[in-house]
C-alpha cells in the first residue's frame, strides 16, 4: 500500500528496538482566558511536562447515567466484532465505538468540558478516531502490559503525527487494587520504535492480549532512568487526559471492585489518518475511524 506521508515515528520494521527523540509539540492550543472549561496556565504547563493531567471529580453527574448505558450495551451489542472478551475467558473486556451505539455517550463525548479542553491542547478542531469502554471484571480483569497508544496507531492506523489526545472518565473508584492505569511521567518526550513486525490481522490478538508494539523490558529500564512510574487513582466522575505517546499499562484487578472508564480518542482534523505504516491493510473502522469530520 502506497504511503502518503513520511514516515516519522518508524517501528515494527524488523530492526533493533530503540528510543527516538519526539519531533511534534506537546501542546498545539494556548491559554483561553475568558472560555468556559478550558485549562489554566498552570494545567497546560503540567500536562506538558507530565504527558497527562487528571481532574478530581469533574462530571460525576454522568456516572450513573453512563453506568447504566453500557450495561444496556451488553446486550444490545450482544454478538458484534465491537465487543472484545477477556484473554481467558468470555467476560467483557472492552466495547469499541460505543458512541454509534448509544446517544448518550455520544452526547457525552461532545460536551463543552472534554471538547474544549480537547481543541485546546489539539489547537485546532477535534473528530473521534476511537472510542472504547474498558472493564476490568473483579479478580478476574487482566492487565494491560507497558505500551504507547500513539506507536500502535501510527503502525496500524496510520496517524501520521503526535497529535492527539485520549480523554476518560472513571465509572468506579480508581485504586492501587483494581488494576488502575499506571503511567510514566515524561516518557511522552520519548518515542519507543519497537522490534519485530505486525502480523495480519494483528488485533485479533493484540485487543485481548497485546505483545505487537510492547517494549522489551531493557527498553523499559533506560524510558525510566530517573523516572518514576505513577498511578492514576480517583473517585468515580474523575475525568483524564492523557497524551497519545505517553507510556501506560494496566495491571490484573486483584480486587473485589471492577474498573470501568469510558475513553474518547481525539485527533486534530489536521492529522487525518493516511494508509498504515506498516505493511497490512488498515484495521476495521470500529478501530480505525474513517469520519473525519470535526466534532460541533
Amino acid at each position: 500500500m502506497i504511503k502518503e506521508t513520511e514516515d516519522f515515528y518508524p517501528s515494527r520494521t524488523g530492526n533493533e528496538e530503540t528510543i527516538l527523540p519526539r519531533i511534534d509539540p506537546i501542546v498545539y492550543g494556548n491559554v483561553q482566558p475568558g472560555i468556559e472549561y478550558s485549562l489554566t496556565l498552570p494545567q497546560m504547563e503540567n500536562y506538558q511536562e507530565n504527558g497527562f493531567i487528571v481532574l478530581p471529580d469533574y462530571m460525576p453527574e454522568w456516572v450513573n447515567p453512563l453506568q447504566k448505558e453500557i450495561e444496556s450495551l451488553r446486550s444490545l451489542m450482544a454478538g458484534r466484532e465491537e465487543l472484545i472478551t477477556e484473554p481467558e475467558s468470555n467476560e467483557l473486556r472492552t466495547v469499541f465505538k460505543p458512541f454509534a451505539f448509544s446517544h448518550i455517550i455520544d452526547q457525552f463525548s461532545r460536551h463543552p468540558k472534554i471538547l474544549t479542553i480537547a481543541r485546546q491542547l489539539l489547537g485546532s478542531d477535534v473528530y473521534i478516531t476511537q472510542s472504547r469502554i474498558n472493564i476490568k471484571p473483579a479478580f478476574t480483569g487482566k492487565s494491560f502490559p507497558w505500551h504507547s497508544d500513539f506507536e500502535t496507531w501510527h503502525v496500524e492506523d496510520g496517524m501520521p503525527r503526535m497529535r492527539a489526545v485520549t480523554a476518560w472518565i472513571m465509572l468506579n473508584e480508581n485504586n492501587e487494587y483494581n488494576g488502575p492505569l499506571y503511567v510514566i511521567p515524561g516518557s511522552h518526550k520519548e518515542y519507543v520504535s519497537c522490534a519485530g513486525v505486525t502480523g495480519s490481522r494483528n488485533y485479533d490478538q493484540s485487543l485481548k492480549k497485546q505483545e505487537a508494539g510492547v517494549p522489551k523490558p531493557e527498553t523499559m529500564q533506560r524510558l525510566l532512568k530517573n523516572r518514576e512510574i505513577k498511578g492514576v487513582y480517583g473517585n468515580p466522575g474523575t475525568v483524564v487526559f492523557h497524551e497519545c505517546n505517553l507510556m501506560h499499562g494496566s495491571p490484573d484487578n486483584i480486587s473485589a471492585m471492577p474498573r470501568t472508564l469510558l475513553m474518547f480518542v481525539f485527533n486534530s482534523c489536521e492529522n487525518k489518518l493516511v494508509a498504515p505504516f506498516c505493511d497490512q491493510p488498515p484495521r476495521p473502522d470500529y478501530l480505525r475511524n474513517t469520519d473525519s469530520s470535526a466534532i460541533e
